[in-house]
Formats: structure tokens, C-alpha cells, sequence
């Protein structure tokens, strides 16, 4: 039996990637707020995406043992949910809307080319940890369409020359903080 794309992800999640005693430590914390119940699953994993921007695979793990229930439960009904998500977000987080109206303008096209140009797919995060990708349902911004929201930030009428320009923009002020902080350096 085959695995989805999201499993499929969760397992390529390096464990020594998630496993920071501090995050332990919080999560633990956190836990101990909850009694030991299945009907507490849903509000634990929202406190600890709250705190933490993520869910990691050792959360979950304590998230199971806390409730008595296996991981694989656990997983199952985080990612039937789509607010929760399985990786750390990015320093700069995209947002493209996957609304009716950004839709039918191109709002596929757009997340298509954010997904080219930073080489991850809608949910990840770039190895480096510079970006993250994903689309929502709406942003409410429908006579821009089509939109992404880059850093709070919404992006109108968005188009693939706009998505090269955008992360050029980024690439170009990181550039420039290292040469600030190499001068800042001599």
C-alpha cells in the first residue's frame, strides 16, 4: 500500500531535524495543561502549532503518548485538518491564494512558478530555511487576483515575471545584509 504525498513528506522529515530539548521541554509543558483524552487531540496539536509554527514528528510522538492513542491516529487526523502543517515555516513565508477568482486567473500558474523557481512544493520549506510555500483558500482580496501574500505582504495581480521579481528582491537584500555585515566585520 502506497503512501500520500503528505506521509510521504512526514517520513523524509530528519528526526535530528525536530529534536530540540527546548521544544521537548515546551511541548511536555504544554501537554501537561491537557488531560489524558482523545477529545483533547484537535486543541493540543492547535497549542502546539501556536507555539511552535509547526508540528514536528517528535510533538506528535508525545502528542500520542500523552493520549494513549498511536502516532499514526495522531497523523491521521493532522493532516486531515489543513491548518496544521509538518514543516518548520520559512524566514519568508508565500501565501498563494487558491480562491475562485484567483483560481480562475491563474492562481495555480502563480504557485506553479513559486514552486519552480525555490524547488519545494506547496508545504515545504526550502532546505535553508529561507522560504515557505503554501496555498490558502482565500485571502479576501479577489479584485487583485490572482494573489499571494509574501511576508504579511499581499502581492496583486500577480504573474510569473512578478514571482521571478519578488524573490530576486530577496536575494538582492540578503546580498546586501552580508556585505553590511562583512563591513560591519573589517
Amino acid at each position: 500500500m502506497g503512501f500520500s504525498p503528505a506521509e510521504e513528506s512526514f517520513m523524509k522529515m530528519s528526526k535530528s531535524d525536530f529534536e530540540k530539548e527546548e521544544m521537548v521541554e515546551e511541548t511536555l509543558s504544554l501537554l501537561s495543561e491537557f488531560e489524558r483524552r482523545r477529545e483533547n487531540l484537535i486543541p493540543i496539536l492547535q497549542k502546539i502549532q501556536h507555539r511552535h509554527a509547526y508540528l514536528s514528528r517528535t510533538a506528535l510522538g508525545l502528542v500520542a503518548d500523552h493520549l494513549g492513542i498511536s502516532i499514526s491516529e495522531v497523523f491521521g487526523v493532522a493532516t486531515f485538518y489543513n491548518q496544521f502543517r509538518f514543516h518548520p515555516p520559512g524566514k519568508h513565508q508565500i501565501k498563494v491564494c487558491m480562491g475562485t477568482a484567483c483560481h480562475v486567473v491563474g492562481g495555480d500558474i502563480i504557485l506553479e512558478n513559486f514552486e519552480r523557481k525555490l524547488g519545494i512544493k506547496n508545504g515545504e520549506t526550502t532546505p535553508d530555511g529561507e522560504f515557505s510555500i503554501e496555498s490558502v483558500a482565500c485571502v479576501g482580496c479577489c479584485a487583485l487576483a490572482p494573489v499571494a501574500v509574501v511576508d504579511e505582504k499581499t502581492e496583486s495581480h500577480m504573474a510569473p515575471s512578478k514571482v521571478e521579481g519578488l524573490l530576486l528582491g530577496f536575494e538582492i537584500e540578503k546580498e546586501r545584509e552580508e556585505r553590511d555585515a562583512e563591513a560591519k566585520g573589517n
